[in-house]
């Protein structure tokens, strides 16, 4: 999606995380992929990595305050982050009285690089992009986009980064209105609540990416112009490539029963089900058929 150029946005959603750069514990871009796999086929894939270890980010730092304008996001992948928190905040302040029961709260962006320190626990750059509920605070180490190009084999985009922030952003609905605290994380497998939660991510997600382009800065203007078709292919196809049959293929087995995340199907199913039906629409957990 495109950012009109004019457009003001809100430095203060995104922070970069102190630290040196680097990727946890040696790996690369690659790293992403393979412990997504680990994680995913219940094994400790981690001796493919080598060794070394990574600088760590703390969560404290500073806006991005070159990030003021809709043409910084067009040109800029960290100004992008910007412009999507902007847009997320602005639709979500006025969608979540239709899906939850108190008050919306905002949340905000880390960007790091290697590890850093969260609420929820050291965490580094393999786990990929992730939501923690003691902080209510998205974490985001941007080099995973160039793994979703390379190792996870996505076209990527502009829509498709924004599409990563928009269903962490997801988590956080969840987590506000309390489905997220009252379900079991712990099972696995299609159906499991753990699936149901990512994919209900994903609806928010779809539901955002149609309405993005009504959200406007203070002096009514449009963040985004309304996604191409093109665009929104490439939301699906990231939505694809990071299923979990998807990334089980990759390491040559595919076992439906330790699925945290659904299917390549699942995820582009409830994603379109968002775009098309909004946020109303995606109550994953009160569906019989994912």
């Amino acid at each position: 999606m495109t950012f009109n150029d004019d457009a003001r946005l809100d430095t203060s959603k995104v922070r970069r995380a102190g630290g040196g750069k680097g990727i946890a514990v040696g790996g690369g871009v690659g790293v992403v992929a393979i412990l997504l796999i680990g994680q995913l086929l219940g094994v400790d894939l981690s001796g493919l990595l080598g060794g070394g270890t990574a600088p760590q980010s703390t969560a404290s730092g500073e806006p991005l305050d070159r990030c003021t304008t809709g043409a910084s996001a067009n040109e800029d992948v960290e100004c992008r982050v910007v412009g999507a928190a902007t847009s997320l905040d602005d639709f979500w302040t006025d969608t979540y009285p239709s899906v939850g029961d108190n008050r919306y709260a905002s949340t905000s962006v880390t960007l790091f690089s290697g590890q850093v320190q969260t609420a929820c626990g050291r965490a580094s750059s393999a786990v990929g992009p992730f939501y923690c509920p003691a902080d209510q605070m998205i974490y985001l180490d941007t080099d995973f986009y160039d793994a979703l190009r390379g190792s996870l084999g996505a076209q990527g985009g502009s829509l498709a980064q924004m599409y990563v922030i928009a269903h962490e952003w997801g988590h956080h609905i969840s987590n506000l209105t309390g489905t997220m605290s009252a379900i079991d994380r712990e099972g696995t497998g299609p159906k499991s609540d753990g699936v149901r939660l990512e994919l209900q991510a994903d609806c928010f997600a779809g539901a955002w990416v149609a309405g993005a382009s009504q959200t406007r800065d203070e002096a009514g203007t449009a963040f985004l112009k309304a996604p191409t078709q093109a665009e929104i292919a490439d939301a699906l196809d990231t939505a694809s490539a990071i299923g979990d049959d998807r990334i089980q293929e990759r390491a040559g087995q595919v076992n439906p029963e330790t699925w945290t995340h659904g299917s390549s199907e699942q995820r582009q199913k409830w994603f379109t089900t968002g775009f098309e039906r909004g946020a109303t629409a995606c109550d994953t957990f009160a569906a019989d058929a994912l």
